[in-house]
């Protein structure tokens, strides 16, 4: 049997965000489906798993209410997910800020301007180190891939954007080409316009996010390392991947020794800490406690 993941968004109105979330499970629970799914007034946000039939069944479906939306397919399946949930919040991503996003059936109103994959390598040739890129995710996923010479902001969860974006921190960014980035761009299509509504004047997003670059472009374009991901991958790999592909970067190492990985685990000391932390396989076994912890134990 196939499996396949899916990842997708659409930003529209949607007035009875209760009953999508009922036709939404039914249908995911109908196909046998496992994943995450938000909706808000403002949208829907999933990543669902699962046999490739189903998929393109959900996928038809989906479609048949909210025209337009694009799905991301990826390698993956059911079991990636521990369960199905769908629910309904505030906001599809929590930024904090429900009252200042504006959509309509076009998306997001006043984000940055969206650039395909190779507009985005235009731009960079075309003006240079002026070009920003900015990192749209928490600051850990970036630990083992990024855009090269990328800002990457000091954040724990999308909660903590707005107090970085008005700290006086990325001013110096105001007058420049700033490139926001994210795995999938939703997360961009409502950070570049808060960008906006903070006075940052040319402001992008990329079209489908790391996914569609890294699609397009593999390990030889702009993007260095591995992708992080919200599922029991923990990380994904562009091109031949790690091990087979010279152009590959390796960014990611363990925070007791040193040696190359990609592997985020999260810290035994829990609950007291929620901190993921890059390890190698040996000391995961031996000190199964982030750099901070280890320190304290």
């Amino acid at each position: 049997m196939t499996s396949k993941i899916l990842l997708y968004y659409q930003f529209r109105p949607i007035p009875d965000p209760e009953a999508i979330r009922l036709w939404q499970r039914d249908l995911c629970e109908g196909l046998g489906l496992n994943g995450r799914i938000i909706i808000s007034p403002d949208g829907i946000n999933g990543t669902v798993g699962g046999d490739i039939n189903a998929c393109k069944a959900y996928v038809r479906k989906t479609k048949e209410y909210f025209r337009g939306i694009e799905f991301k397919w990826s390698e993956g399946g059911k079991e990636d997910f521990p369960k199905l949930s769908v629910k309904v919040r505030d906001e599809i991503v929590t930024f904090g800020v429900p009252e200042e996003l504006r959509v309509d059936d076009n998306g997001v109103v006043g984000g940055g301007t969206h650039l395909k994959p190779e507009e985005v390598n235009e731009l960079v040739e075309k003006r240079g180190d002026d070009v920003v890129f900015f990192d749209g995710r928490n600051a850990y996923e970036a630990e083992i891939g990024k855009f090269k010479g990328a800002v990457v902001p000091d954040v724990e969860t999308t909660h903590d954007f707005i107090a970085e974006l008005e700290s006086g921190k990325y001013d110096w960014m105001k007058d420049k080409p700033v490139v926001s980035y994210c795995t999938g761009g939703i997360r961009c299509e409502i950070l570049s316009s808060l960008m906006k509504n903070r006075g940052f004047e040319e402001v992008y997003q990329i079209d489908g996010g790391i996914v569609r670059y890294g699609e397009k472009y593999g390990n030889s374009g702009l993007w260095e390392g591995s992708l992080y991901v919200f599922d029991k991958r923990m990380h994904t790999e562009f091109g031949a991947g790690a091990d087979d592909d010279p152009e590959f970067v390796q960014l990611g190492h363990c925070v007791h020794c040193g040696a190359p990985t990609n592997q985020h685990y999260n810290c035994a000391n829990e609950p007291e800490c929620r901190q993921q932390y890059l390890s190698c396989e040996a000391c995961r076994a031996e000190n199964p406690y982030c750099a901070e912890c280890s320190q304290g134990a």
